[in-house]
């Protein structure tokens, strides 16, 4: 297995075009199964810099019900991958391994799972001095992990949480 580099790039304005493009193609494919769909990550804050990856947020009704979606999914490009330590979101990557450019997350709409994901990106967009703090943080976790995505996503965790926590404050 290759090793999965930590590459994080300067903001781009064609993630929100590939995100665009993205949506239109797996409502396409998942139709009225969708209750809601969503830009998150990095890439979905104007700006911030970030690994090249589009990060996607489906809500679903029923979350055990996501199976049906494999094959259609598939169909445009997007391979399941089971994450047993995503106990609430499955977990969908187009792309190679290692060099995805779209990650695809689903879960209950509503569920803390969505509301968190969202609630840290507008944080972020709300705030451009914590993005700003996010952005250093991941440039210096990306220099130090370059060659362990884990160990460095798993870094990111505390500055998360936080921003989170205050998110949910305001």
């Amino acid at each position: 297995m290759t090793k999965s580099i930590v590459n994080i790039c300067d903001y781009n304005p064609k993630w929100k075009e590939q995100f665009d493009t993205e949506r239109n193609r797996i409502i396409d494919v998942l139709g009225d199964k969708i209750v809601g769909i969503e830009h998150i990550g990095s890439t979905s804050i104007k700006g911030l810099a970030a690994k090249p990856i589009i990060d996607i947020l489906v809500g679903v009704q029923n979350l055990d019900k996501v199976d049906q979606f494999v094959n259609p999914l598939k169909e445009i490009e997007y391979e399941y991958v089971p994450k047993p330590d995503f106990k609430d979101r499955k977990f969908f990557r187009k792309g190679e391994w290692g060099k995805g450019t779209s990650h695809l997350h689903i879960c209950e709409y509503d569920s803390s799972e969505w509301i968190e994901k969202l609630l840290f990106r507008d944080y972020l967009r709300l705030h451009p001095e914590a993005a700003q703090e996010y952005e250093v943080l991941k440039k210096s976790l990306a220099c130090e992990y370059k060659y362990d995505r884990q160990t460095y996503t798993k870094k990111k965790e505390p500055f998360i949480k936080n921003i989170v926590e205050k998110a949910k404050k305001e």
